[in-house]
């Protein structure tokens, strides 16, 4: 056993250091390539943008293609040279699906990268921002599962077996469909939305009673960033079975409005000249609308709305806090008498 060991050890010498040189030397090659090509070369380039995502992986690539060709011009009696080869010929093709995958994702970024969010035209940024989210995931997950399968096909048992796997192709592909019908039903969402736009990233949405911007979108589920710092993680498949509010689709301009309820002894010119003035002494109006109308009433006071415009969401939810504190200070401070008031009649018994 022991000259066994010995007598591989010796035949493997030569080939083995050949390999790990070689190895080594392609990788110091490819890293000065790479420092010098960095070096001249600007860093928000199409060809940087592709370089830098996908480098660590192009390096293994590059190494084991090396180690390979080595592998290939050594001896063929060497013992387990078989085993050596598959190995590294697996390793070859996980190399490259995840190379692949680094590059498809770069075109994200590129795309993004060609696209940026200029004056006037933030909604076609978004627009194609999004739709490429959702292409790239999924071409993705395509890539994963080629390069899955391939790395399968290497084993000579899965070969064998492949002429039983077209018969039962039928029934398999149903077990198969069915199982993985929630995934493959937002798969298909993420296609529609990607298509139809009904969102794109950093939109304001309202979703479930939650005020919220789309933050990530990734190939089965969207994350929204609520108005609090939380997270609302909610499957594409929701999107299209379900309602929900847009506030930022065709641009982020939102009217708000607040709500009083006074006394039928208050009168409603002094409150419209105070609206008025905490408008115009505010940052966050952005001028456009603002109108005082008395919009309900019952039978101890009347509702007056105070409607007004903002730039985007935020900013209106701000704009609508300043000025329904302004409108209930000036009440409390020119008109306490005129507060809703519960009114009853006294009878003598």
């Amino acid at each position: 056993m022991l000259e066994a060991f010995e007598a591989g050890l010796k035949a493997w010498w030569w080939p083995g250091s050949s390999a790990i040189l070689a190895v080594v030397a392609t990788y110091a090659i490819y890293r000065l390539a790479l420092a010098i090509f960095r070096h001249f070369s600007e860093s928000r380039t199409v060809l940087r943008l592709f370089l830098d995502a996908a480098a660590r992986a192009l390096g293994i690539v590059f190494c084991l293609l090396a180690l390979n060709g080595m592998l290939r011009a050594a001896p063929a009696d060497l013992p387990l040279m078989t085993a050596v080869q598959h190995v590294t010929a697996l390793l070859l093709v996980l190399a490259l699906t995840w190379a692949a995958v680094r590059l498809t994702s770069a075109i994200g970024d590129v795309i993004v990268a060609l696209n940026p969010v200029l004056e006037g035209q933030w909604i076609r940024a978004r627009k194609v921002e999004t739709q490429t989210r959702f292409l790239v995931r999924a071409l993705n997950i395509l890539i994963v599962i080629i390069g899955f399968g391939v790395a399968l096909m290497t084993f000579e048992s899965v070969q064998h077996m492949g002429a039983s796997l077209l018969a039962s192709a039928g029934v398999g592909g149903l077990i198969l469909g069915f199982a993985a019908r929630p995934v493959l039903s937002n798969l298909l969402a993420g296609m529609q939305i990607a298509l139809t736009q009904p969102f794109r990233i950093d939109d304001v949405l309202h979703v479930q009673g939650e005020w919220c911007w789309v933050e990530e979108v990734t190939a089965t589920y969207v994350v929204l960033r609520v108005w609090d710092l939380r997270r609302l993680v909610v499957p594409l498949q929701w999107f299209i079975e379900n309602p929900f509010q847009n506030w930022s689709r065709k641009n982020s301009e939102l009217l708000g409005a607040v709500f009083v309820w006074v006394d039928y002894t208050m009168p409603i010119e002094p409150l419209r000249q105070e609206f008025k003035r905490l408008l115009g002494n505010s940052e966050l109006w952005d001028g456009k609308l603002a109108t005082v109308q008395v919009t309900d009433s019952n039978d101890q006071a009347v509702q007056v709305r105070f409607l007004m415009s903002a730039s985007d969401s935020s900013r209106n939810w701000d704009l609508r806090c300043a000025v329904r504190e302004g409108l209930v200070t000036f009440i409390q401070e020119n008109y306490s008498a005129q507060l809703p008031r519960l009114r009853a009649r006294l009878l003598d018994s």
